[in-house]
């Protein structure tokens, strides 16, 4: 009996067809990654698992419920990375990338993983298109990250957007804000589920970005962190707003955001449709020096590739298709088939985009296989053309014929391209 295989659930497979949907977005992010001077990264798709432990917070939902985590055969405990800035902080770390002139611009475009509840948008492999900034602690910088990003949403065709800001303080000023929390619990405690009991004494700010409905029930009325930020903190917040006014970028001041990740501090932002949250980041100015580096401040987000398609999608942004073949050369005879063979690998040299018969169908067959396929100039070798060393190009959306040399290779180039 044969075995019937599936992709793993929470996956889904980037069909041919769909790539164009795919290329379109990543191009879009490197346009705008390449106009502020910003270098790609490529990281494993797997670290220790420690590094997650440290960065992401164990107290998180990430940590706690969703990380793809196993002993390999020299049983050390591997995860698959469930978010990119770790991994670009590790490998800065590890590069020793803060000896060079600072600040470093990174992006990446990066597959990652997490054991969720599968529905729309939502898959346990995914992928993001993520920014890191690292060695700026000046507000300019929080403002240029969040342009990179606005820049990019505005650049793939979306326009009614909105953006979220908030400030998650500092070590200096976040414990004020922790007790303040833990009281207001108290009387509720009761009413939480079991893991948000376990973060009330670990990290009780993470109860406010529980996913159970009781628990945002109890927290809804919560104080709000924008109360105990100290000094330092709330005159960065304001510069960052101030930036984000000499851009024209609009905002809205949200307490309610505290993002998924522990090692947020200051700045965090989330910008979002009508119907979802899109793009989401924030400064991190203490993970560097907790996993090994030099005190050096941080800030980068991170955009749901599949959400960004999705979005496009509701939004009935058209993503433009990429045009498969320039010329679809059909041939009428064996000669005329070897003769095509080598036209298109020459033209091919040029860039031209060429497709022959590899499936011996009739000249008829060929030219329906040539439209199917979308190509926009076909042509047919035969004895005359051969002979007269000539060759009618047909322009397939208007049926224009283009009477062109066998040899001028470039004049052909230049039609069909």
């Amino acid at each position: 009996m044969a075995i019937e295989m599936q992709a793993p659930k929470g996956t889904k497979d980037m069909l041919p067809e769909d790539a164009y949907k795919w290329h379109y977005i990543e191009s879009a992010f490197r346009k705008v990654a390449k106009t502020y001077g910003i270098r790609e990264i490529r990281t494993p798709m797997f670290e220790h698992t420690e590094l997650f432990l440290r960065s992401v917070g164990d107290t998180t939902d990430i940590v706690q419920k969703e990380m793809y985590t196993f002993n390999d055969k020299g049983n050390r405990s591997i995860t698959l990375k469930p978010e990119g800035t770790a991994s670009a902080v590790r490998a800065f770390v590890e590069n020793r990338l803060f000896n060079e002139a600072q600040p470093t611009k990174l992006y990446y475009i990066t597959p990652a993983f997490r054991y969720e509840n599968v529905q729309k948008g939502r898959l346990r492999q995914f992928h993001q298109c993520g920014l890191e900034v690292f060695g700026s602690n000046v507000a300019s910088m929080d403002a240029e990250v969040i342009a990179v990003a606005m820049d990019t949403l505005k650049e793939l065709g979306l326009k009614s957007l909105s953006l979220n800001i908030n400030n998650l303080g500092c070590p200096s000023c976040r414990p004020k804000y922790n007790e303040a929390l833990k009281k207001f619990l108290a009387d509720n405690y009761d009413g939480l589920c079991d893991t948000c009991k376990d973060r009330f004494e670990k990290n009780p700010m993470r109860i406010l970005d529980c996913k159970e409905k009781k628990c945002h029930e109890i927290t809804k009325n919560a104080p709000i962190i924008l109360d105990y930020v100290c000094e330092e903190c709330s005159t960065h917040f304001n510069k960052v707003k101030e930036y984000l006014d000499i851009l024209g970028l609009p905002y809205t001041i949200d307490p309610g955001i505290v993002r998924g990740l522990d090692y947020y501090t200051k700045t965090i932002f989330e910008i979002l449709t009508s119907d979802f949250t899109v793009c989401g980041g924030g400064r991190y100015d203490k993970l560097i020096e907790e996993l090994g580096g030099p005190d050096m401040p941080a800030v980068g987000f991170g955009m749901g590739v599949e959400r960004l398609i999705m979005t496009l999608e509701k939004e009935n942004i058209e993503i433009p298709k990429e045009k498969l073949f320039d010329l679809y050369i059909g041939a009428r005879g064996e000669a005329e088939s070897k003769y095509a063979f080598k036209l298109a690998s020459d033209l091919r040299a040029l860039g031209v985009k060429c497709e022959i018969n590899h499936m011996g169908r009739s000249v008829k067959a060929e030219m329906k296989y040539a439209n199917k396929l979308g190509a926009a100039f076909t042509t047919i070798l035969g004895e005359d053309e051969l002979t007269n060393r000539k060759v009618n190009l047909k322009r397939m959306s208007d049926g224009e014929i283009f009477e062109v040399s066998l040899e001028d290779l470039m004049e052909i180039a230049k039609i069909v391209k």
